[in-house]
């Protein structure tokens, strides 16, 4: 077809793609001179309606957009040549190539550079899904997704192309459900012919690990229909984690919108300029063996309970002590109650009162270790840590908005110099700063002693908030 006129008007160039009943062309606009993309749908033997159907939603489509980064409808006709017929959709054309290309030649994307391009895209498709009717892509992938030159820090103009499989809800609502995308970036509800915005947001993600890895998404190993990406790429914790929303296989689990994807914290590009940690040994990644702490999480809240102590040496010794304390306060005040008449018993009546808050601290803290959970939650609202015994609930200190979290703390287990040089142990701490505020679940008060624990609690909040650990001792730990 080099050389043809279509339209009497575009004059083909090359051809760009070829598939079963379509063609993609380059062609000059003989009219304005300039190049243009002519997307080519073909009467044949394997022709059949709903390609027609797909083909006039596309043009429709693109006809209502009009975004920087989506190419933009030209003209749409009807083709009636001897050598072939059908219909002809013309859109802009833009001079990059497509990601799969890039791969192709064996071009890699440093995290950075990918994490770039997911913004860009949750950009667009912010744009789509905010439309009225919202329009769903149905099939992102790195051959739908143009790629201009580096320049400077930037990785490249990003574009989405190919709305050949584009769906609004509307039409989704009124009509029946044809089935397309491509195999290892559809998401589960898509195989049975349901999308959503957030069905673009799983093709997103597929697409971003195909970047990282260099693997398509359906040759790397599944487990509950997850795709395991986290050995074949090298990638941050904060980025990974991100990254198993965007793929997750529940809708209930996935990010429900482009929006909530960008504004998350520890998203593709607030993780870009936070650094990771420092004067930090390896961290527990994983549940140690036995522990009790339950850990509930998703994209948009967590959960951590930390259930009774129970018995151990230092709380029996509590206990015995408080028993004796408070045995001793009572029959002090017996004594000066009934000894001093009234009114002059009443000072050594008040006199008392400190040495009984003391033995109440000590006999709460003894029911406490045996019956009392702790509850961290942090929602998109706000950061909370209860203190809960029996039906009594203490929130210590007061809940505080979540965007003020700003700091990840853990120290581990160190020594410091008391009293005539002797050495003291000071146990691990793990506190989350916001604001004024200080959320510790480790160290004496808060309610964690074991050391392994800790740790695996820090590695999971720095993924999940996407701040890195900090240890304001940094060298100093011995």
């Amino acid at each position: 077809m080099i050389g043809e006129i279509l339209g009497e008007r575009y004059e083909v160039q090359q051809l760009l793609g070829k598939k079963a009943g379509r063609r993609t062309l380059l062609a000059r606009d003989l009219q304005t001179q300039e190049l243009v993309v002519i997307k080519l749908l073909s009467f044949g033997g394997d022709f059949e309606w709903d390609d027609l159907k797909l083909f006039e939603r596309e043009a429709e489509t693109l006809k209502s957009l009009s975004h920087p980064l989506i190419p933009q409808y030209l003209n749409y006709f009807e083709v009636n040549l001897p050598t072939i017929k059908g219909f002809a959709l013309v859109q802009t054309y833009i001079p990059a190539q497509t990601l799969e290309q890039y791969l192709q030649t064996g071009r890699t994307f440093t995290e950075a550079e990918v994490k770039q391009i997911a913004k860009a895209l949750l950009e667009i498709l912010i744009y789509l899904h905010g439309l009225y009717p919202p329009v769903i892509h149905r099939d992102i992938k790195p051959s739908n997704i143009l790629l201009g030159e580096r320049s400077g820090n930037s990785v490249g103009q990003v574009y989405l192309v190919d709305f050949g499989s584009v769906q609004t809800v509307l039409a989704t609502e009124t009509g029946t459900r044809t089935v397309v995308g491509t195999y290892g970036y559809m998401p589960p509800e898509q195989f049975g012919g349901r999308t959503v915005a957030a069905s673009d947001l799983y093709s997103l993600g597929a697409t971003l690990i195909y970047l990282m890895t260099g693997n398509h998404p359906a040759d790397l190993p599944q487990k509950d229909f997850r795709i395991q990406f986290e050995q074949a790429a090298n990638v941050s914790p904060s980025f990974s984690n991100w990254l198993k929303w965007m793929i997750e296989p529940s809708l209930e689990g996935r990010f429900s919108s482009a929006t909530q994807a960008m504004s998350t914290t520890g998203s593709a590009y607030a993780a870009l300029e936070k650094p990771q940690a420092t004067n930090l040994p390896a961290l527990v990644i994983s549940k140690p063996d036995g522990s009790k702490i339950q850990l509930t999480k998703n994209w948009d809240s967590l959960e951590i309970i930390i259930p009774p102590s129970g018995f151990h040496e230092s709380i029996v010794f509590t206990g015995f002590f408080a028993i004796a304390w408070n045995s001793f306060v009572l029959l002090w005040t017996i004594n000066a109650l009934s000894i001093i008449t009234f009114p002059g018993n009443i000072p050594f009546a008040l006199f008392s009162l400190p040495f009984w808050g003391a033995g109440f601290m000590m006999m709460y803290k003894f029911i406490f270790n045996l019956f009392g959970s702790i509850y961290l939650r942090l929602n998109p609202e706000q950061i909370t840590l209860t203190w809960e015994l029996f039906s009594w609930k203490f929130e210590r200190p007061r809940p505080s908005p979540r965007q003020s979290v700003n700091k990840l703390v853990y120290i581990p287990k160190h020594f410091t110099k008391g009293s005539k040089d002797t050495r003291v142990a000071v146990p691990a701490q793990l506190y989350i700063c916001s604001g004024l505020q200080k959320y510790q679940i480790g160290g004496n008060d808060g309610g964690i002693k074991s050391e392994v624990e800790l740790e695996w609690l820090a590695h999971e909040l720095s993924e999940w908030l996407g701040l890195p650990i900090t240890n304001p001792m940094g060298s100093e730990l011995s």
